[in-house]
């Protein structure tokens, strides 16, 4: 009777140290993760009907490849591009966003970025100011 007892109580420990070192193994695991090197940026003054372009750039800090399916600007006055191709664990991708500066006086345009990473959409910001062309 001891021994049943004994092996029963050996099985269940057994069981639970390996989930435990299955479920720590999986937290380990981070999936593409973004790192931007800014998120926010401010052109300061730049002249009417000169459009304006950024490039944010930003490491893949996971551990598998991250893909952006979707970088979508907040108006018309703003074109978005972004690295179209998966991006290795370690490697580096970019958004770019020109801004359309065709109206006078202070400006914030975002770019949404949506990508496999299992968080929520990122949201680029473009501020300044558009001063009337001489």
């Amino acid at each position: 009777m001891k021994k049943q007892f004994f092996l029963i109580a050996f099985c269940v420990l057994t069981v639970v140290f390996a989930t435990q070192s299955v479920i720590g193994h999986m937290k380990a695991l981070t999936g593409p993760l973004f790192e931007w090197d800014s998120t926010i940026y401010d052109f300061g003054t730049i002249e009417q009907n000169k459009p304006a372009e950024h490039v944010f750039h930003f490491t893949n800090n996971g551990d598998v490849p991250l893909v952006i399916s979707n970088a979508k600007a907040s108006c018309g006055c703003t074109v978005a591009n972004y690295t179209k191709e998966p991006i290795a664990p370690g490697a580096k991708g970019f958004v770019s966003a020109r801004y359309n500066a065709a109206k006078v006086g202070a400006f914030t345009k975002t770019v949404t970025v949506t990508a496999n990473t299992g968080e929520e959409a990122i949201v680029l910001t473009l501020k300044g100011e558009v001063k009337a062309a001489e």
